[in-house]
């Protein structure tokens, strides 16, 4: 061992916990600013699908790798509520089938197709007669399953409606893989603190190092700055955490005033006027 080793494993050490801090931070930041929104977003989602299919029901199950099972996570429609939480293999049923497989299916007869699982559906409380279901997919891959439960106006789902259930899913996709900074920043701390206090370290300082960047680089909003400017507040006292609250309050409002305003197509008043451009709705 060199006389250079010990100080260097300590200025690793230093920059690991100072990113790992900077990291639990942001992801904490996350979970309450994002606290129920994908959930709220994917409810809304099958909620817009029971109607536009006039269906009896409609769900999505996600993927959940430490049970290697599809959870049914939210529903909606006369006949969705009695699937909610419950979970299937991924290999059985038909939502097994087409989150197995990556293929979508319309049986207008699930009665008498072999991968039907009565069993389960029974459980549920509800037997549909037809069925569409399509699959979550993702950048990683195949992350869950939409399912649209028995027309009221049809007795059969259309290659038409394969396709418009497929674009609810990849707008279901896209609300899950945007909640994914939790889960990934929870991993990533995970990763490095065990690379860390195994002794070796392998690996530990690429890992530190992409974070480190990955935090420099941000969201493009400022939304990020915002945070790390509040965290460096914790040891403030009680009276200057309630103006920065006050404040922070003014300019919330004001942004939701605005976004409503350049929606209906008004440019909204005071500083932002002006200021706004397409990809701000975005």
């Amino acid at each position: 061992m060199t006389a250079d080793q010990p100080r260097r494993a300590r200025s690793r050490a230093t920059s690991a916990r100072a990113v790992l801090e900077a990291i639990a931070t942001r992801t904490e930041a996350a979970r309450r600013l994002e606290a129920g929104s994908s959930e709220a977003v994917l409810r809304s989602i099958v909620e817009a699908t029971v109607t536009l299919f006039q269906a009896n029901a409609a769900s999505i199950a996600l993927f959940d790798p430490p049970t290697n099972r599809l959870v049914f996570r939210v529903a909606a429609g006369e006949q969705g509520s009695g699937v909610l939480g419950l979970s299937i293999a991924t290999d059985q049923g038909l939502a097994g089938y087409v989150f197995s497989t990556g293929q979508a299916i319309a049986i207008s007869d699930v009665a008498n197709d072999a991968r039907f699982g009565r069993a389960f559906a029974a459980r549920t409380g509800y037997i549909p007669t037809s069925i569409v279901a399509v699959p979550l997919v993702d950048e990683e891959g195949t992350i869950g399953v939409l399912q649209v439960l028995d027309k009221r106006d049809s007795n059969a789902f259309s290659l038409r409606d394969v396709e418009l259930a497929a674009v609810f899913a990849r707008q279901a996709a896209i609300a899950i893989s945007a909640s994914r900074v939790e889960r990934d920043t929870a991993t990533l701390l995970v990763e490095v603190a065990r690379r860390l206090t195994d002794g070796s370290g392998t690996g530990a300082d690429a890992l530190v190092a992409a974070a480190g960047a990955e935090l420099a680089r941000g969201d493009g909003t400022g939304l990020w700055g915002l945070v790390d400017a509040v965290a460096r507040l914790r040891r403030a006292d009680p009276a200057q955490m309630a103006l920065v609250a006050d404040l922070v309050g003014v300019l919330a409002d004001h942004a939701e005033r605005t976004g409503r305003a350049r929606r209906r197509g008004r440019p909204g008043r005071g500083p932002a006027r002006g200021a706004a451009s397409p990809s701000d709705d975005e």
